[in-house]
């Protein structure tokens, strides 16, 4: 499993208008999304106005597909979208299992 981390500074706008961005529609590509076992979706409160995801893959080739896809390369591009950060982990699932993550039951005997 792979975990990827995208933040990024969000544009200055209303907060009532950037969120009515955050739509079932907006949703729908991850609900679909190949190997994509689930996104938390993230916002800071405070004037930083930082937004961005979590998301667990279930390998490494489904997350390389995600960041090689439509959705990041318009991230990437969107000039409203400042400071943008992609980082991708491998998950240690057998010390996230004791810690009570929310992971998919796979055989941790390949870590």
């Amino acid at each position: 499993m792979v975990i990827v981390q995208i933040n990024y500074r969000r544009p200055d706008m209303p907060k009532a208008d950037w969120d009515a961005r955050y739509t079932a529609a907006t949703a729908a590509p991850f609900v679909v999304m190949p190997g994509l076992e689930w996104k938390v979706w993230l916002d800071d409160p405070s004037d930083a106005q930082l937004s961005g995801g979590i998301y667990l893959f279930a390998d490494r080739a489904a997350a390389q597909a995600y960041l090689d896809g439509p959705i990041v390369a318009g991230m990437r591009a969107n000039k409203a979208l400042q400071d943008l950060t992609v980082r991708v982990f491998d998950v240690r699932q057998n010390m996230s299992a004791l810690t009570r993550a929310p992971l998919p039951t796979r055989d941790m005997a390949a870590e």
